[in-house]
């Protein structure tokens, strides 16, 4: 961890709008030094030059297109060389609309290139670097999608879904060696994806959107209480935990040497 700075550097994908510039901009003030990661060059300098001045921490811009190996592999390459590094925040991500059966194969290969494939080669880098030192902390941004697949498209809920898993699988891997992993799953965010992806947001009610700035700060609360999974929207997380344990509770009966009776029943022979 860097010796000027104690909290170290935070590492953020998709940094250039929407949840990780507000990611970007609430690290700053808490005292983080930024990597900021994304496509867009000049958004990236206005922002990195307006949080040196406002908070006065160091930030590093590193422009990459995370769906494109060699980007990809530059920033694992930062991951593993700096040693100020302490939080990754792995945001980028895009989404899509419309069905499965009608999806563009290129558009369906540069989701899963960035919402799964980029997002588990940092996830995994971080573990490595992070579990050697005993310290440090992984944000994965989910989405609720992941909880109800069947209301929206397709292939991005199974993006976000595994989101969700790689995370749970994460914690369990790292818990005895010092590393946080959080998954966040928010809801209906006002950031610019919903154009980008072809969404059309006004066919969301108001009262479902929360603002990006809204949704960091809650996510960093939960970041800060050491939860594993942050809903933000979420009024009872007794209801996040009914459902987890709900899952926990499967586990002895998902794997037996024989099929359940009620299927036994209708091919078992007379």
């Amino acid at each position: 961890m860097s010796t000027s700075n104690p909290k170290g550097s935070a590492l953020i994908t998709g940094a250039s709008s929407g949840i990780g510039a507000r990611y970007a901009e609430q690290l700053a003030r808490r005292g983080h030094d930024l990597i900021l990661v994304a496509r867009d060059q000049a958004r990236l300098d206005a922002l990195a030059a307006r949080l040196r001045e406002q908070a006065g921490v160091r930030v590093e811009v590193l422009r990459a297109d995370l769906a494109v190996r060699d980007d990809l592999a530059r920033v694992e390459q930062k991951l593993r060389d700096d040693e100020t590094i302490a939080l990754l925040v792995n945001n980028a991500g895009i989404a899509a609309s419309g069905p499965l059966a009608e999806a563009d194969p290129a558009a369906l290969d540069a989701l899963i290139a960035l919402n799964v494939l980029a997002l588990t080669r940092l996830a995994g880098v971080a573990a490595a670097r992070f579990g050697a030192r005993g310290r440090g902390a992984i944000v994965n941004i989910g989405s609720i999608v992941a909880l109800l697949p069947e209301r929206f498209n397709a292939v991005y809920s199974a993006s976000k879904a595994y989101v969700l898993s790689l995370s749970q699988t994460l914690q369990a891997e790292l818990a005895s060696r010092g590393v946080q992993v959080q998954a966040v799953l928010p809801g209906a965010t006002r950031t610019e994806i919903w154009a980008s992806s072809g969404l059309d947001a006004s066919q969301v009610p108001d009262s479902m959107f929360m603002e990006a700035d809204e949704l960091v700060a809650a996510a960093l609360v939960g970041l800060d209480r050491g939860e594993r999974v942050t809903i933000p929207s979420l009024p009872d997380p007794a209801d996040w935990e009914a459902l987890d344990a709900a899952r926990g509770a499967l586990g002895p009966n998902l794997s037996h040497d024989h099929a359940a009776p009620r299927y036994r029943e209708a091919f078992a022979p007379a």
